[in-house]
């Protein structure tokens, strides 16, 4: 089951920031406030929303340089974030904000249908990166076990010097082992011993005195 997605209202309008909340609440959405920048930073840090409605104007820092620290902090989680404005609506000053990092831009006054609808578009598009972003996780920890396993995995591959007299085989230091001695250090496999035809034979004939 997917969480509650968490959308920070930051306005220093009392009416707009609880009209926006009480939209955002009844549309489902868990919902904090802030009403200055540095406030909003504060919330960011400690609560880590999923999506930040930021007023332009604010009575203590631009709400575009809020986003910029914001979006530029990578232990604040990467939110999404919307800005608010009713004076910096030009186009250029949209493409500023939008430059800072914003991920939309509103100009007030903003239709509450419009607004939920703005949100819920967000929410659509930070649900689907942030399952694409587990997804690469989960394939990244499956590709790391798979290299720890290939690493423990022993194979026997090239020429291997064998004595044609005792069948000892040498190792890459010089040495020379039994071939069961070599087999363990070079691969996984263990050993049931039996006797072979001929060597059965042979082990009888003797056993047998001729």
């Amino acid at each position: 089951m997917d969480q509650v997605f968490k959308v920070l209202v930051t306005d220093d309008d009392p009416t707009i920031l609880e009209l926006n909340s009480s939209l955002l609440k009844k549309a489902g959405y868990e919902v904090l406030q802030a009403t200055t920048g540095q406030e909003c930073l504060e919330v960011v840090r400690t609560h880590h929303p999923d999506l930040i409605v930021l007023d332009v104007m604010l009575p203590d820092v631009n709400g575009t340089d809020i986003c910029r620290k914001v979006k530029s902090d990578p232990e604040l989680q990467g939110p999404f974030v919307i800005l608010v404005s009713g004076v910096q609506i030009s186009s250029n000053e949209q493409a500023q904000g939008l430059s800072a990092g914003a991920d939309g831009y509103l100009v007030k006054p903003v239709s509450k249908k419009e607004f939920i609808a703005r949100v819920q578009a967000m929410e659509r598009i930070k649900r689907a990166e942030d399952a694409l972003r587990e997804t690469k996780k989960e394939q990244e920890a499956t590709i790391q076990e798979l290299r720890k396993a290939l690493e423990e995995i022993k194979t026997l591959r090239g020429l291997i010097p064998i004595c044609a007299w005792c069948k000892r085989i040498r190792d890459d230091k010089g040495y020379w082992d039994e071939l069961e001695v070599y087999l363990s250090k070079h691969s996984e496999a263990t050993f049931s011993h039996g006797l072979c035809p001929r060597c059965r034979e042979a082990v009888e004939k003797e056993m047998k005195g001729g």
